[in-house]
């Protein structure tokens, strides 16, 4: 039943109106959910089944009452990208499932205690000065991918590629309104393949997509997957930086709570939507898909729409399955050249730390007190700075903290152990 034109979570749409509806979903969440997997080398394709198939158990978890679209997570690139350097791709899935049973862990002991001890552990001056070290973390992946060309040399026809994609996004972020303005990623994906595409016609320099990849795919075949392994120190790293976007859950979940207008805090309960998360999490890193997250993109459609359907979302998670199949798709996306991922990982990295900024702005961390200047600093540093904790544990077996995850255990130390400031009278 649809009352003053708003589609509550259980109302289903007449199929006219619903199969679009989704779509637009799609399209929402289609620009980053590609885009993580493109960076650490995943697959597209797997990427979208996992985050379909995540989707449809993260609504089975919340017992079909809470609207969320679970995409491809920004928040893992950085530990994708570090532990498959360091030990290989099936480490750093067995990395995001063990985050992803974390999540459950965490979930059944706030369904017993509350949330109390989770502020207390993570203040908005740990967990934003975190994300904004996850987000200037990967500023190098970004420039690197917008000059660097195939041999790793400083390439103006690749910068120039990643300006255009860049300028773009940029461009149909602010002054595109509507349906529109909630796929700026997208349009400045396509925008800056098709500049791509036609200067290469005219200049031999800029012709550098190779279709040959979807020649040779076939039309219809199985996305690929990966089994993963598991190891002592991929899973702590996970795990690490998994702290971190439990507290973007609960964040998440307040902003969809209020435009929804029912509080999923209450019900279904916190603890069934971050075992949602949790599970989806863990259930795509097992088919070799990255770690999933609620979407603000698709937030952001619900918003501008009042369709809070949970029928709406769930057709968006079907559709997602079945692209995931056509094998031509991925193909097409895999062409996709370098410079023009790096344009829009130039504004989307920076939006990672922008938001951990936010969350400290928002929070009112007074910054004349010594001690969060004193906890942020040290974070920045460490996580920026490359900081690493490493020693043999016995023969072969090293132990190693570093990056985000040394950074995350230092603050949350810090936070614990340097005494709050007595405020005067």
């Amino acid at each position: 039943m649809i009352q003053n034109d708003i589609l509550q979570p259980q109302d289903r749409p007449a199929l006219g109106h619903w199969i679009p509806l989704s779509f637009q979903h799609v399209f929402a969440m289609f620009g980053a959910t590609i885009l993580v997997p493109l960076l650490t080398g995943l697959n597209p394709a797997t990427a979208l089944f996992t985050a379909g198939t995540g989707t449809m158990l993260f609504i089975l978890c919340t017992k079909a009452k809470v609207p969320a679209f679970l995409g491809s997570s920004f928040s893992f690139i950085a530990p994708l990208i570090a532990v498959t350097a360091s030990h290989g791709l099936s480490y750093a899935l067995g990395g995001a499932i063990a985050a992803g049973l974390f999540y459950c862990i965490i979930a059944q002991i706030i369904r017993f205690s509350g949330t109390g001890w989770l502020d207390r552990v993570l203040p908005p001056v740990v967990i934003g000065s975190v994300i904004v070290v996850i987000g200037l973390f990967l500023a190098p992946t970004a420039m690197n991918m917008a000059m660097l060309d195939g041999n790793g040399s400083y390439s103006l026809v690749f910068l120039s590629i990643a300006a255009v994609t860049l300028g773009i996004t940029i461009i149909a972020n602010i002054f595109l309104k509507g349906f529109f303005s909630a796929i700026p990623i997208l349009i400045g994906l396509f925008s800056g393949y098709i500049f791509t595409l036609v200067m290469g016609i005219f200049i031999p320099a800029y012709a550098i997509i190779d279709f040959q990849i979807v020649k040779d795919a076939a039309w219809i075949g199985l996305p690929v997957f990966h089994v993963p392994s598991f190891s002592i120190i991929p899973i702590l790293i996970f795990v690490i930086v998994s702290l971190a976007t439990i507290c973007e859950h609960l964040g998440d979940m307040v902003v969809t709570s209020k435009i929804v207008g029912q509080d999923f805090y209450k019900d279904p309960g916190l603890h069934r939507t971050l075992t949602g998360d949790g599970l989806a999490s863990a259930w795509a890193a097992i088919w070799g898909g990255p770690p999933n997250t609620t979407y603000s993109e698709n937030v952001g459609v619900m918003a501008i729409t009042r369709v809070y359907s949970v029928w709406v979302i769930g057709g968006a998670a079907v559709i997602a399955v079945l692209l995931s199949f056509f094998t031509k798709f991925g193909a097409i996306i895999q062409t996709i050249p370098t410079p023009v991922l790096g344009g829009v990982s130039i504004l989307l990295f920076g939006i990672i730390a922008s938001s951990g900024l936010r969350t400290i702005v928002e929070s009112g961390v007074d910054f004349k007190d010594k001690r969060n200047l004193i906890i942020t600093s040290v974070i920045l540093v460490i996580g920026i700075g490359g900081g690493r904790l490493a020693f043999n544990i016995t023969g072969d077996l090293q132990f190693e903290l570093a990056g985000i995850a040394l950074a995350t255990v230092v603050g949350i130390f810090l936070n614990l152990v340097i005494p709050e400031t007595k405020k005067a009278g």
